[in-house]
């Protein structure tokens, strides 16, 4: 029954996804009315996430984020299934790096690198950089339960040339390929919730204790690999563009956690100035701090 349903999903999303983007539009502004009025998609979850991070602003304020967001989520999935037609070069166009120096000069110097984004603004596409990044790009790849989703997620990702590897693995693949001389950029998303029994990093985030997982700074520290926060930018409606940050050249000169703490206080100053383009949806808070008893 899985495997039915998903082929009536392919097939309908292979022919719609065959319209060039302006016209998909349209009907990401009516599934916005869907999603927001009709279906209330996760809005108690929403309206609760944008209540616990802006204490400060009005229920008004508040009101105005939401919606934003819902209509950024319904472009969002409408742009994230149109890779299926997307060429490199239309991509390309449509999500680009302002400027590669950073990583370029690493690379040169033998320098493989790490890459922490976020689900903000349009991270489907991310996987395109690799296409013009100086490095081999790799990805933290998580399974989904549904092999048939899992396929098509997963072609979606790797289509450009990014190479997926599941987290227990990542280590042992990046290190096969540091042998062959190939100079490789690993992308992990930095606000994923961490299972319980993880040994996460604590911190207060948006106003409230927040877990984070340890693993781009575990992985950085361990094979000495710079890391680098991406900030998506949207320029327009289908247009983004991507700001290189450094976090650290030197992993292992940093206190312990400094990488983690970086990288989650620049995502806060991100989501801060836009926060309509942050993944409201996802139920981010769902771990409470365990208390440490004296």
């Amino acid at each position: 029954m899985k495997g039915f349903a998903f082929y009536i999903f392919y097939g309908i999303n292979y022919l719609i996804t065959l319209l060039p983007l302006p016209v998909l539009y349209l009907s990401s502004d009516f599934f916005y009315l869907i999603l927001y009025y009709i279906a209330g998609y996760r809005r108690k979850v929403v309206a609760t996430n944008l209540r616990n991070s802006f204490p400060e602003k009005s229920e008004a304020e508040r009101k105005i984020i939401e919606r934003r967001f819902y209509r950024h989520i319904s472009d969002l999935f409408v742009e994230a299934l149109k890779a299926t037609h997307l060429s490199p070069k239309q991509i390309s166009k449509r999500f680009k790096v302002r400027d590669w120096t950073l990583a370029e000069r690493l690379c040169r110097e033998g320098k493989d690198a790490i890459f922490v984004c976020s689900h903000y603004n349009n991270w489907e596409w991310a996987s395109s950089l690799t296409i013009t990044s100086p490095y081999t790009g790799f990805t933290v790849y998580k399974p989904l339960k549904n092999k048939y989703f899992d396929r098509f997620i997963f072609n979606l990702r790797t289509k450009y040339g990014v190479i997926a590897s599941p987290m227990q693995r990542i280590l042992r693949d990046l290190v096969t390929f540091r042998k062959k001389n190939i100079r490789t950029g690993t992308a992990f998303i930095a606000d994923q919730t961490p299972p319980l029994n993880e040994n996460v990093y604590w911190t207060t985030f948006l106003n409230q204790d927040t877990d984070f997982y340890r693993g781009a700074e575990k992985v950085a520290i361990m094979l000495d690999m710079p890391v680098i926060y991406l900030n998506v930018i949207k320029v327009k409606r289908g247009y983004y563009e991507v700001e290189i940050k450094l976090i650290t050249e030197h992993p292992r000169e940093e206190k312990p956690d400094f990488i983690t703490a970086r990288t989650v206080e620049i995502l806060e100053e991100i989501i801060r100035d836009k926060p309509e383009y942050w993944l409201w949806s996802h139920r981010r808070w769902k771990h409470k701090k365990p208390v440490v008893n004296d």
